[in-house]
């Protein structure tokens, strides 16, 4: 199937019905000395998970956290995009960091966390995030002997963390027979701007007589 085939609709369009912006979550850490494998799994075995933080503008801390809690922050997160406010306590002190998970190690079998590692932010400085579409309705062109195709489950954006979208709903009801949608015609909130292509299709409609 060709995606040049389809000829856009003008009365397509994107709704954002609620402006649920990107999760902020709670944990916390303690800094830790020892290293290596051997630590590691004696930290497991107390019911700790080890982790790493790092940042441009930090040196690397080794850290280790409650696993039941820890885990609990991942299930409410649930693999969506999120900013961690990580406090970290090393002796009297307590520092928090605006963090992002770039890496959780989890055991194939028994699917527990085994290790994380998190990178230091700034909530002022865009990043680039990938932000799930969510397609909702029924698309006019499919009552008219149309297929509705879906060709993206995502989209690359940039922006402050903060005013990134947690998702991207989008209404297919008036996408009529050969029709399509493509990236530049999402809606996005202020400040934040499309990383992939704009002719890339989001989703279309393939046949169908009007």
């Amino acid at each position: 199937m060709q995606r040049e085939a389809f000829c856009k609709s003008n009365l397509f369009s994107v709704l954002i019905q609620e402006e649920k912006n990107m999760l902020q979550v709670d944990i916390a850490a303690d800094r830790r000395d020892e290293r290596g494998k051997g630590a590691a799994r004696s930290l497991r075995r107390a019911g700790r998970t080890p982790a790493v933080l790092y940042g441009s503008k930090i040196e690397p801390q080794a850290l280790s956290l409650n696993t039941h809690s820890f885990t609990k922050a991942l299930f409410s997160v649930h693999r969506r995009n999120s900013v961690f406010n990580l406090e970290v306590t090393d002796g009297q002190e307590k520092v928090i960091h605006h963090v992002v998970a770039r890496e959780i190690q989890t055991d194939p079998v028994k699917d527990h966390v085994l290790h994380a590692d998190f990178h230091v932010i700034s909530l002022d400085e865009p990043l680039v995030f990938r932000v799930p579409l969510k397609y909702r309705g029924k698309a006019r062109g499919v009552d008219m002997g149309g297929d509705l195709v879906t060709w993206l489950r995502n989209v690359k954006l940039k922006g402050k963390p903060l005013d990134i979208p947690d998702d991207i709903e989008v209404d297919v009801a008036p996408l009529g027979p050969n029709s399509q949608f493509t990236c530049g015609d999402l809606t996005l909130p202020p400040g934040v701007e499309l990383v992939d292509d704009s002719d890339e299709v989001c989703v279309a409609v393939a046949g169908g007589t009007e």
